[in-house]
């Protein structure tokens, strides 16, 4: 195969099969996680070996008689298999159109690449049977890397259709057991980490919820259940009847760099929808009962290993606290109303589906995971499940008012976190990322949200009954990633440890 357009369709496909499966498959659906996407994940897994074994082929030999013919059958076969994908994926979700645009593209270009290689290859079907070696130059080392790539992806894909498989979460309803009777919530930020799962949670034990979206079309996506979409505040009628308002939503703060223009964001897109909701429950007949809104645990600011209880006081200084406390000052014009506020100081929240567990999972996944820094830093967390069920709490129990730390009770160091991390995949966690380039890089993002932390407990939500699901650290993480049963080992630490005892 010397024709060098043949070669650089060639490329091109390559270069495009690489970007659908790093942008769409790793990180923008995060197929190896979703539990839609077992059969559509072992179709990937086994046309990537294929792919593996055509590479190398076409890469390092010039097949001739019967081993053309099979080539050539493989090569369209891959149809089949392409056509077969396509089914899957649009039974089992709902493709961005950056992906459908994609898929298109590639298989163009691939039917131009049958176009030009099968007469090559049907000739040579002609000749005795044999594989002699064949160099052609960058386009053979071209085919090992390709060769790799698909491989490594290919081996992933089959064993996390068959992770999936030990993973089990559990019913939504069952999260919300602790709200009697039927309800109606006012739920802001439901197409989120967070919000998605309340949501179904509330409509899958039979209440009633409104959810407040600027985005429709996302909500179609997120939201499987009889919810009411709103886009404004103004669509809920003076006597609609909203028993609790959970406000979640706000400009992400960890999507991007915190530029000047990014940081306002942050912080007005959170009062404002927050002075909003209050507007909302002054022109409200009957006002809500509770008003559960969303704070982190980076009120507390930047305290290192001190533990830290709702009763503690700030330390100002940090953009986290500064955000916090806006949204926080905000949140009390509600109490005015008579209505009973929480202030919600959610630390890391844990699950596949999103979140920094999700981007951490893909690297840990190749074994190029390790600690921020020298990994001394405090990471209060919760599992997802357990914040749903905490919200559940406290729109059950009339005492809880005020601040409320939710975090489970076992905060770990970033070291411990990458090391059960790194467990629960059965990987190693040799890469330190050193704290001078994150900083460099990031800023005072990475001082805050890597390289800072925070020892926070849940006194408040203890003292009032709430028993976490998911208390410590490692059985969470086996469950929610699915590992496999096994003894308890230290994990593997090939890397240096830092010299300096100071944090990041």
């Amino acid at each position: 195969m010397t024709d060098p357009l043949l070669w650089t369709l060639i490329t091109i496909q390559i270069i495009f099969g690489a970007s659908d499966t790093l942008f769409h498959h790793e990180m923008t659906e995060r197929l190896a996680w979703r539990q839609s996407q077992k059969s559509e994940l072992r179709l990937h897994g086994v046309r990537n070996l294929f792919y593996a074994a055509i590479f190398l082929v076409i890469g390092w030999t010039a097949p001739q008689g019967a081993a053309a013919a099979v080539l050539l059958f493989v090569l369209a076969a891959e149809i089949v298999i392409t056509l077969w994908d396509f089914v899957e994926e649009d039974r089992s979700r709902r493709l961005p159109p950056s992906e459908r645009v994609l898929h298109t593209l590639l298989a163009l270009n691939y039917g131009a690449i049958l176009a030009l290689a099968a007469p090559i290859l049907w000739a040579w079907a002609q000749q005795p049977t044999g594989l002699p070696f064949a160099y052609y130059g960058v386009y053979s080392w071209l085919c090992i890397a390709a060769a790799a790539g698909t491989v490594a992806f290919g081996l992933r894909d089959l064993a996390a259709a068959e992770r999936l498989e030990r993973i089990a979460p559990p019913p939504p309803a069952a999260l919300v057991d602790a709200v009697e009777g039927r309800k109606h919530v006012l739920v802001t930020g439901a197409t989120g980490l967070v919000g998605a799962r309340l949501v179904a949670a509330l409509i899958a034990a039979g209440h009633d919820v409104t959810a407040l979206t600027r985005r429709p079309e996302r909500a179609l996506d997120r939201l499987f259940a009889p919810v009411r979409l709103v886009s404004a505040l103004d669509q809920i009628a003076d006597d609609a009847r909203i028993d609790a308002v959970i406000h979640l939503a706000g400009e992400p703060l960890a999507n991007g760099l915190w530029t000047a223009a990014k940081r306002r964001r942050i912080v007005e897109s959170r009062v404002r929808l927050t002075e909003e909701l209050v507007r909302l429950a002054e022109r409200l007949h009957r006002k809500p009962d509770s008003f559960i809104a969303a704070s982190a645990i980076g009120w507390y600011g930047m305290r290192g290993a001190d533990p830290l209880m709702e009763t503690n006081a700030a330390e100002k200084g940090s953009f986290s606290h500064e955000v916090c406390d806006a949204v926080e000052t905000a949140a009390r014009a509600m109490e005015i109303h008579g209505v009973r506020t929480v202030r919600l100081r959610i630390g890391l929240v844990l699950d596949p589906d999103g979140g920094l567990l999700a981007r951490m999972l893909t690297p840990f996944e190749f074994g190029l995971g390790g600690p921020f820094g020298d990994g001394r830093q405090m990471m209060s967390w919760i599992t997802r499940d357990d914040l749903v069920r905490l919200i559940a709490h406290i729109i059950a129990t009339p005492g809880l008012a005020g601040a409320v730390n939710a975090v489970a009770p076992g905060a770990v160091t970033n070291e411990t976190f990458t090391h059960e991390l790194a467990r629960a995949l059965d990987r190693p966690a040799v890469f330190r990322v050193p704290a001078a380039p994150l900083r460099f890089a990031l800023g005072q993002f990475a001082d805050e949200l890597l390289l800072g932390g925070q020892n926070v407990k849940p006194d408040k939500a203890q003292a009032a009954g709430f028993v976490f699901a998911d208390p410590t650290l490692a059985p969470a993480l086996g469950r929610m990633l699915g590992a496999r049963t096994k003894p308890h080992r230290q994990p593997w630490r090939f890397y240096a440890r830092p010299l300096s005892g100071k944090t990041g």
